[in-house]
Order: C-alpha cells, then sequence, then structure tokens
C-alpha cells in the first residue's frame, strides 16, 4: 500500500487534473453550499456536507468525462446530503406530500414573495417544505437548473421532476398564503 492514500481508494489528481478540476468545478461551490444549506437546514452541517462532497468531487474527478460541471457536482451534493440525512435524521426523508392538504389558489407563490419585504417568510415557508421538495425548488429557482439538469442531479426522469416542482410549488404557495390569511385580521 502507498502512503500516499491510493491504496484506500484515494485517487491523486495529477497537475493537469487538478487545474481542471479548479476550472470547471470550483465556480460551482455557491451553488453547492446552496442546495447543502437548503437541503439539511443547518448551516454547519450543509458546511460539513458541502465540503465532504467537494472532496469526493476531487476524489472521482478522473471518472467525470465533461458535459455539465455544476449538474455532476450538484448531483454529489445531493446525494452527499442524503447519505448525510440517512444518518442523521431519518424523519425528514420521510416526509411525504400529502394532496388533501393542498387546495388551487389563484396567488402564486412568487407574486407573494415580490409583493414587498417577504424574503424572511419565504425562507422560512421554504423550510416547512419535505427535503425532496426542498430540492427541487431550490435547483429550478435559485440555482436556475433545467428539468434535463435537475433529472441528472436526483437521477429521476423529466415528469417525475415537473411532477414534484408543481407539487412542491403548491405546498410552498399554501405555506405562503396560510400565515398570510391568518395575520390579516390581526392588522384590523
Amino acid at each position: 500500500m502507498s502512503t500516499t492514500g491510493q491504496g484506500k481508494g484515494w485517487d491523486v489528481l495529477d497537475s493537469q487534473d487538478r487545474a481542471r478540476f479548479e476550472q470547471v468545478v470550483l465556480p460551482h461551490l455557491d451553488a453547492a453550499f446552496n442546495l447543502s444549506r437548503w437541503l439539511l437546514r443547518s448551516r454547519a452541517d450543509s458546511e460539513d456536507v458541502a465540503q465532504e462532497a467537494l472532496l469526493r468531487a476531487f476524489r472521482f474527478f478522473r471518472g467525470f468525462n465533461g458535459g455539465d460541471a455544476r449538474a455532476w457536482l450538484l448531483q454529489i451534493v445531493r446525494n452527499t446530503c442524503y447519505t448525510w440525512l440517512e444518518k442523521n435524521r431519518q424523519v425528514e426523508l420521510m416526509t411525504e406530500f400529502d394532496e388533501d392538504l393542498h387546495q388551487q389558489s389563484s396567488t402564486t407563490p412568487e407574486a407573494l414573495a415580490i409583493a414587498g419585504d417577504n424574503r424572511e417568510r419565504l425562507a422560512r415557508a421554504l423550510e416547512t417544505l419535505p427535503v425532496r421538495f426542498r430540492e427541487v425548488i431550490i435547483l429550478r429557482e435559485l440555482e436556475g437548473c433545467s428539468y434535463k439538469e435537475i433529472a441528472a442531479i436526483t437521477s429521476v426522469p423529466i415528469g417525475t421532476v415537473m411532477s414534484a416542482l408543481a407539487r412542491a410549488r403548491q405546498r410552498l404557495q399554501r405555506a405562503l398564503t396560510q400565515p398570510a390569511q391568518q395575520e390579516a385580521p390581526h392588522e384590523l
């Protein structure tokens, strides 16, 4: 076994691969942290998990054959987050969407968020979503990923991404409108 760690499965990149890694992967660090932050809902945990994901990406960079580096990195971040959640918060992974709780309304989550100083309210509403819905909202709305990229990151069909995104938006809408309906009578 080598003393450099290669015997333990740690691939050490040569200088050319290291430079390529820095060029194509490192620009997406903010997106990686953002995704882990929203999935885990804890800054400290998300920093640790994002760092672990970056180490995994570095370790397996030789297996990256080009393409969308952001989607590749975010898939690693997502998988690392779910591994962490399985070990530390299994209850969150079991929370599912309940169709009976969600009703259509004419007000959209986006319109509510834009309507003034609702940034904190939107963040609190996002926190209430189950992790699987939170991830598709974050990837689509905050990271600007296409449906195809989200499908690649989450390893699910595009149709499932679209369905999950619609349900996540409905749930987010309900979380945003419900407190507004409760707060309105207090203002009168």
